[in-house]
């Protein structure tokens, strides 16, 4: 069977189209997807048999591969980064956390700006 990737597909419309390995675009109509699924995103790999059909080849009894990455890990800073950025804020907190052993805390401003550091931070490794 041959194997492709999806172009693109709009699930309002039932229909895209595929990319095959050799570079040739095959129809793909929502009667030909697995039960189950009603969408498939640009980049998901797939097995299909293909017909011809009235505008040319056309993909029967799609079988997914794999699902592409998902937009926000793709996106996403790189592991070298994030471990440079984690060094920073531990220093930051160790630094915090001398100030409130000592029975300070820090002024608002502070405060606002290192919960917002920890929130982005949560963030970019939820991702």
């Amino acid at each position: 069977m041959p194997t492709g990737k999806v172009k693109w597909y709009d699930s309002e419309k039932g229909f895209g189209f595929l990319a095959t390995e050799e570079g040739d675009e095959v129809f793909l109509h929502a009667s030909a997807l697995p039960a189950g699924v009603e969408s498939v995103k640009p980049g998901t790999r797939l097995e299909f048999g293909v017909a011809d059909g009235k505008r040319g080849p056309q993909a029967l009894s799609v079988r997914l591969l794999d699902a592409p990455v998902s937009v926000t890990k793709a996106t996403r800073k790189p592991a070298d980064d994030m471990a440079v950025l984690l060094e920073d804020l531990i220093k930051l907190l160790d630094g915090v956390s001398n100030s409130l052993r000592r029975g300070r805390y820090p002024d608002d401003k502070s405060s606002r700006n290192i919960a917002a550091m920890l929130r982005k931070v949560a963030e970019d490794l939820d991702a």
